[in-house]
Order: C-alpha cells, then sequence, then structure tokens
C-alpha cells in the first residue's frame, strides 16, 4: 500500500475513532445534500451529523484532510456522473415530446386521395419505340416484381402490336410473376409516334401510383420497392431515379435565361430540381392534368420538336406541389445503346426547352433540393 494510500486509510479511521462527524457533514453538503446527512462507510456503521463531534475532531492533522479531500473528489465526481445523466434523460424527453417534421426540401403536402385503398401497388407504364427485343427484357423483368399490379405499353407505332409478341409477353408475365395474381398487359395504341403519348390517361387503373419507365431501363425490384414505399408517403410529388437540375445563367434586356444540367452538374454541385419520367413514380391524377390542363402550347412545342415531355411533366407536377421532387438513391441498368438524349445538339435543345416552358408558365416552379432518399439496409455508414 503506497504512503498517500496509507495517509488516507489511517485518517478515515483515525477520524471514525475520534468522531469526525464534520466529514459526513462537509461531504454531505457538497454533494447537495442536508448538514442532517449520514455518512455510510461501506461496513454498515453509519455516522449521524453531530456539532458537539465537529469541534471536537482534531483540525491540524494532515491525515483527516487527505481523507476530507479524498472523499470531496469522489463525491464531486459522482456528481458530475449525476448531472450528465440527468441532462442525458432530459434531452431525451424533449427530443420524444417535440414534434418531429420533414426534412428541408422534404416538403410533404397530403393528397386527396391519401386515404384510398387502392395504393398498395403500382401499375409499369413502358414507353416503347421500336425495340421488340428491348421490350420483352423490361416486361419480364417488371413482371417479377412484387408490387407490380399491372404493366401497360405505349405503343405509338404505324402498324398494331403483332399477336406473336402479345402472346410471348402474356407467357412470359405469368412465368416471371411471383404473385398469385398475375400482373394484366395491356398495349396503350396511338395513331401517331408522339412523345405526348406517355402521358395519356388511362382508364380502369387500380391503383393511383404509376412507375414510368422507359423499354431500355431495368430498376431493381428491391429498389424499385423501396422508392415505391417513399412514394407513398408523398403521393403528389414525383419519386425517380434520373435527377437533373436548373439555374440562372444571365438576364438579357430584362428576360432571365435558365440552363438545363444533366447528371454531372447534379453530381458536381449536390443539387437537383427535376427527376425525369424515364424513371419515375407519380400519380395517375396527373395523366389527366398533363392532357387536359397543362397549357395546350407545351403538346404543340413537345410534338415539334420530339423531345421534353419530361421536363413539361417535372414541370407541371412542381407547379400543382410547390415542392421539390425526391431522388431516390439506386442502382439502374441501361440495357439501350442509344436513345433521343444520344443526338447530336441534345443539350442545346433540353435548354431551349426549358426556357420556353418557363415563358409559358409566366413563372419558374421548379423547386431546388440536396435531399436524396437512401436505403439504410444497403448502406454501410448512415
Amino acid at each position: 500500500m503506497g504512503v498517500a494510500a496509507m495517509a488516507a486509510f489511517m485518517g478515515v479511521r483515525d477520524a471514525i475513532s475520534t468522531g469526525a462527524g464534520g466529514v459526513a457533514a462537509s461531504v454531505a453538503m457538497a454533494a447537495g445534500g442536508s448538514p442532517d446527512a449520514a455518512l455510510n462507510f461501506g461496513d454498515g456503521a453509519v455516522l449521524p451529523y453531530s456539532p458537539a463531534k465537529v469541534k471536537a475532531a482534531p483540525r491540524g492533522r494532515a491525515s483527516s484532510w487527505s481523507s476530507l479531500l479524498l472523499l470531496l473528489g469522489r463525491t464531486r465526481k459522482l456528481a458530475k456522473v449525476r448531472l450528465l445523466l440527468a441532462a442525458g434523460v432530459l434531452l431525451a424527453l424533449v427530443l420524444l415530446a417535440s414534434p418531429v417534421g420533414p426534412p428541408i426540401g422534404w416538403n410533404h403536402q397530403p393528397s386527396s386521395s391519401a386515404s384510398s385503398p387502392s395504393r398498395d401497388g403500382y401499375m409499369v407504364l413502358i414507353n416503347t419505340w421500336r425495340r421488340t427485343s428491348l421490350l420483352k427484357k423490361a416486361v419480364a423483368h417488371y413482371a417479377s416484381c412484387p408490387k407490380t399490379d399491372a404493366i401497360h405499353v405505349v405503343w405509338s407505332e404505324n402498324d398494331p402490336p403483332p399477336e406473336s409478341l402479345k402472346t410471348y409477353l402474356r407467357n412470359i408475365i405469368m412465368s416471371r410473376s411471383r404473385n398469385s395474381q398475375k400482373p394484366k398487359l395491356q398495349f396503350d395504341l396511338n395513331e401517331e409516334d408522339n412523345l405526348n403519348n406517355r402521358f395519356k390517361p388511362i382508364n380502369g387503373l387500380t391503383n393511383d401510383a404509376i412507375f414510368s419507365v422507359d423499354d431500355d431501363l431495368l430498376v431493381p425490384c428491391s429498389t424499385l420497392e423501396f422508392a415505391f414505399t417513399v412514394w407513398q408517403t408523398t403521393p403528389d410529388t414525383m419519386v425517380g431515379f434520373v435527377p437533373r437540375m436548373h439555374w440562372l445563367d444571365e438576364e438579357k434586356n430584362g428576360v432571365v435565361y435558365y440552363k438545363y444540367g444533366g447528371w454531372w452538374s447534379v453530381w458536381w454541385t449536390g443539387t437537383y430540381s427535376m427527376v425525369l419520367s424515364k424513371a419515375a413514380f407519380f400519380h395517375r391524377k396527373y395523366l389527366d392534368m398533363y392532357t387536359y390542363k397543362m397549357p395546350s402550347t407545351i403538346h404543340d412545342y413537345v410534338t415539334r420538336e420530339r423531345n421534353c415531355e419530361d421536363i413539361a411533366m417535372s414541370l407541371l407536377v412542381a407547379n400543382v406541389t410547390q415542392a421539390p421532387p425526391i431522388w431516390v438513391k439506386g442502382k439502374i441498368h441501361e440495357i439501350g445503346s442509344y436513345g433521343i438524349s444520344s443526338l447530336a445538339g441534345h443539350n442545346k435543345r433540353r435548354n431551349n426547352c426549358l426556357n420556353d416552358f418557363i415563358s409559358l408558365y409566366g413563372a419558374v416552379p421548379l423547386v431546388s433540393t440536396n435531399i436524396k432518399a437512401v436505403d439504410a439496409r444497403e448502406e454501410w455508414f448512415w
């Protein structure tokens, strides 16, 4: 036993033998207790506070002061621990009692159909054009996803789909679907090749959710199911996998011009204001609004330019919700080798579309955000 430890032990022993109740009183008061508190030394002996013993206690012995300082140090440490524990409990109670709101940028607005019972699944809306091999792969894949209730194919070719193709797709749905209720297949036929066709209203839908996708994009079922749960929390919003952005470019003669930013702009800035309908969930009501309530000049623009129907839909939804879309982080597989985006001058045409549409709206309905939805089960750190 060291000298200091021995001195402390001797001091405590002497204090007990001489009736050092003043030590007990001092420790009790230092810990916030009453001077009437008792000191328990752990062996069952409890010494009550006594003014007479305080006066009788020797004041000049170093051992008594050592024991007093040791006890005071221990008491202060104990008091700090208790204070920290009390602060932690108080903070937890405050957090539990406070209302938890959505994060900045996630502006939830309850849908008028929020209480609709038909929100347990979704319809997959596939836009295709002269790529039968890709269409077969897309139908086979989405038929295997558990929440797929129906598959609609937007067909805008001159000739109707051959019966052999219909039979093949129905058979592949029956073999790939894991649901007892197999998804229904329907071709939505159009007389002309027009990108507005992909947003025409559809009769007989049993669910509110529509997953709009191009025939050359495959989203893994688990990722698709997660995006669907995100959409269910805010069914008025577009929820998708392909983010895009806009930003103020310049002002000429009192006219403000905006830039359209692709994926690398989103990656560089960490900001987006659109999710493209080539892989996105939205409410079926937007099909009616796109066709009947959106300015017809925008329909004419899309028909003439053969482009930008996805920007038009993003502007429409933003104009209704006054909120940003939600980008879901997830890996998607592109199985096609070409498309409109691969044509020369694509970015310039998208810039023109964005500015022309904004001028037709008379305002900028797009709302930027840096929030994205991530499935924590797929992340190492979250």
